[in-house]
């Protein structure tokens, strides 16, 4: 069996199919199933059926989870990387059935991004030292996030080539390597190119193209990246937990609380479906229904 999964994602690193994370995923939820098949005392992925699936399935929801039990998410993304699996087993293996094709994907709860208002990114943004070469960096790396709707991974993996310092755009290369072009405000260009100028060449060991690094002069990492951003967080006490992809989630609720057009925010972020997208509409909602009930003088009458 681990033969087979070895093949499998030999075959995934051929089609380029995911990212590095994708694959670890879709690695550990194989393996886990393959444990559970041999505790089952079954010896072969072929001898799987749909009474082993169901039980399968049932031990993972007596599974705990981070809060109390497995959420739905975890065991859809678990049963959509074996049904990738089984497949591929079919298709190039031999093995007649996928056992995992007669079970629906558990419906995921929807979850509402988390933000920042703006007074709070104002707070978070203003509160680094312009004079200390680490205060520049992470004020010139944290407003760019926030300027263009950046992922952790999209930040660490900027290169000088993919910014455009005169016309205020960077490239960036997203998920599924995907290319978007952001514009940036003027702003952050100004703290960029200061960081560029006066930070970055005295760090510099080795000449690379990586836009953000530290001070032995190697580029940042998303843990690197997120570990400046608690430390800054913990340091102006603001009230709730901030994690880098609520920066990219305050990009696109702010964009549209003042107006932006959905497909424009859509293509900003380079969401593949503009469903994806929506979920920062009902943000905006939710706030304004708030702010009405409020502000409105009958909206408080019974």
């Amino acid at each position: 069996m681990e033969e087979l999964l070895a093949r499998f994602l030999q075959y995934m690193d051929s089609l380029n199919s995911g990212s590095v994370h994708t694959r670890s995923a879709y690695q550990r939820d194989i393996r886990e199933f393959i444990s559970f098949l041999q505790a089952e005392g079954i010896a072969e992925l072929q001898d799987a059926d749909r009474i082993i699936v169901m039980n399968y399935i049932a031990a993972l929801r007596e599974k705990p989870g981070v809060n109390g039990e497995m959420k739905n998410s975890t065991i859809a993304r678990k049963l959509s990387s074996l049904r990738s699996f089984y497949r591929y087993l079919n298709e190039y293996v031999g093995i007649a059935q996928n056992p995992f094709l007669y079970f629906k994907t558990p419906k995921r709860a929807k979850r509402i991004p988390e933000f920042l208002f703006y007074d709070e990114m104002d707070t978070f943004l203003s509160s680094f030292d312009l004079e200390t070469p680490d205060g520049l960096r992470d004020r010139a790396m944290f407003e760019l996030m926030y300027a263009c709707g950046l992922r952790v991974s999209e930040a660490a993996a900027l290169r000088l080539c993919d910014v455009d310092l005169h016309d205020r755009i960077i490239t960036v290369l997203g998920k599924g390597s995907k290319q978007r072009i952001v514009p940036f405000y003027a702003l952050a260009g100004e703290l960029l190119k200061r960081y560029l100028q006066e930070v970055r060449p005295q760090w510099m060991k080795e000449e690379h193209a990586v836009v953000f690094i530290n001070q032995r002069g190697n580029g940042l990492t998303t843990r690197g990246i997120q570990y400046r951003m608690q430390l800054a967080a913990d340091a102006c006490a603001l009230s709730v937990h901030v994690h880098p992809h609520m920066f990219r989630h305050s990009f696109a609720t702010h964009l549209l609380d003042n107006g932006a057009d959905l497909r424009v925010v859509q293509e900003l972020l380079g969401h593949a479906s503009l469903s994806t997208t929506q979920v920062y509409v009902h943000v905006t909602q939710d706030r304004l229904k708030r702010a009405y009930t409020q502000a409105h003088p009958r909206a408080q009458e019974k």
